[in-house]
């Protein structure tokens, strides 16, 4: 798949980047799609729900009456879970939602998601951007001339920058992520994927290293 590298403001530099068909180009998996986002947003909840068992809830252990003779029911003490104020019986305890996916689901599912962006003409790739401080209205600019303003945007870049996280990390619609922190869940979240010339080119780098294998 061959694609022009633009640069900050939506203009064509010249330059094409042939990016690999078995990343940008498979058919996509629909359900490993699913698995690893149902598994990003299962690691994300915190799990600290937690109720009282009788065991833990404020009231006296003593029997409330004797068990026989009083033509009523039986009743252990104040604490017994059909009382108001009682334990509560088989609620919730703190715990981990997360689950493992082998790391080829995850990479397939990756490789899908992407292929969907590459399919629906929602992947851009653009020259290396290096700011000396952080530049938030350039970074603004730039989204303005390759008119994704109002578009939820991922921009890949190859390896961490300071200034470059910090001029993109006040825009509402924006999300930044180093490649290697690349994941599934982002790359289907957002309308657009915006893909670096150094990140795009690792995509490249790395599929020539494979066939030469």
């Amino acid at each position: 798949m061959q694609v022009d590298v633009l640069n900050i403001k939506g203009e064509k530099t010249g330059r094409t980047l042939e990016l690999p068909d078995d990343v940008f180009g498979i058919e996509p998996n629909d359900h490993v799609i699913y698995l690893a986002v149902k598994q990003y947003q299962a690691a994300q909840r915190q799990g600290t729900h937690k109720v009282k068992t009788r065991a833990e809830v404020q009231g006296a252990s003593r029997k409330l009456h004797r068990q026989k003779g009083t033509g009523g029911a039986r009743k252990g003490n104040i604490r017994n879970p059909l009382y108001k104020g009682g334990g509560t019986i088989f609620g919730p305890k703190p715990h981990s939602y997360d689950f493992k996916l082998n790391k080829k689901v995850k990479d397939l599912a990756k490789w899908s998601a992407l292929s969907y962006k590459a399919k629906n003409e929602a992947l851009v790739v653009v020259e290396d951007i290096r700011f000396e401080s952080p530049k938030t209205k350039q970074i603004a600019e730039a989204l303005k001339s390759l008119k994704l303003t109002d578009k939820k945007t991922l921009l890949l870049v190859d390896e961490f920058d300071q200034n470059f996280l910090l001029s993109v990390r006040n825009l509402p619609k924006v999300e930044s992520r180093e490649l290697i922190d690349m994941n599934t869940y982002d790359i289907v979240n957002a309308d657009v994927l915006i893909l670096t010339e150094s990140a795009a080119k690792i995509f490249t780098e790395e599929a020539e290293e494979i066939t030469a294998e």
